[in-house]
Order: structure tokens, then C-alpha cells, then sequence
């Protein structure tokens, strides 16, 4: 059974999240781009295994279709920030790069992002919750 204070956590951590996804779509907007394009672009930059990924990989990371995702590399492509490569050994497989100017944007958004972060680090600790 929860406790008052388990409630408390929770709600406190819930708003501080709705405060930071708010802060990171302004900012996005700032840049140049939308949220959801800037999620894109921080996929494709985390990415742990390569510097690029495949439209499903992406759609993965955004919990959406792989036909969503593709239309996104599609708009993101048209503002040249990614660009599309078939993969050398397998050319099936189509890899989707950031371009110069999409890794200034999501470096733009992300440096705004990470100090926002650092303010609520320590309400986003899990030890807040009993």
C-alpha cells in the first residue's frame, strides 16, 4: 500500500516532468523545429551503436509506426537536417544520417535541455519514493 508521501513524490515528479517536456518543446520551437522533429534528431545523435539509424530503429525509440516515422525522416530530409544512405553491405536497408545542420539544432535544443535538467535533478531521483 502506498503512503502519503509515495502520492506526493509521484504527483511532485509527474508536474516537474510536464514542466520539462513543456520547456524542451519551447525550445525545440526556438531552434527552429518541432518537438517532435527534435526527437528525431535525438535519437539519431544517442543512437549507442552507430552515428546513424534505420526508420524502424527510430520508430522504436518514438514508440510509433514505422510509416509515421518514415513521413517524419521524409519532412526532416525536406528541411535538410537527416539524409537518407543505403547501407553499403546491404542495400535493402536504408540508414538515416543527420546532416551539419540537424546536429547543430539538436546540439542548439539539447545543451537548453541538459541545464534545465541539472535545476531538477533532484527531483527526478528515484529515492524520492519510498
Amino acid at each position: 500500500m502506498l503512503k502519503k508521501s509515495d502520492y506526493v513524490a509521484l504527483s511532485a515528479f509527474r508536474t516537474q516532468l510536464a514542466h520539462f517536456a513543456h520547456f524542451s518543446d519551447r525550445a525545440a520551437r526556438a531552434a527552429g523545429i518541432t518537438p517532435t522533429q527534435y526527437l528525431l534528431l535525438l535519437h539519431l545523435r544517442g543512437f549507442r551503436e552507430r552515428e546513424w539509424a534505420s526508420i524502424g530503429e527510430l520508430a522504436q525509440c518514438l514508440r510509433a509506426s514505422p510509416h509515421g516515422t518514415g513521413a517524419l525522416v521524409t519532412r526532416c530530409e525536406t528541411l535538410g537536417l537527416v539524409r537518407r544512405q543505403r547501407n553499403e553491405r546491404d542495400a535493402r536497408l536504408v540508414e538515416v544520417h543527420l546532416t551539419g545542420k540537424g546536429r547543430e539544432r539538436v546540439e542548439q535544443v539539447a545543451a537548453r535541455n541538459h541545464g534545465e535538467l541539472r535545476s531538477l535533478r533532484n527531483v527526478f531521483r528515484v529515492s524520492n519514493i519510498s
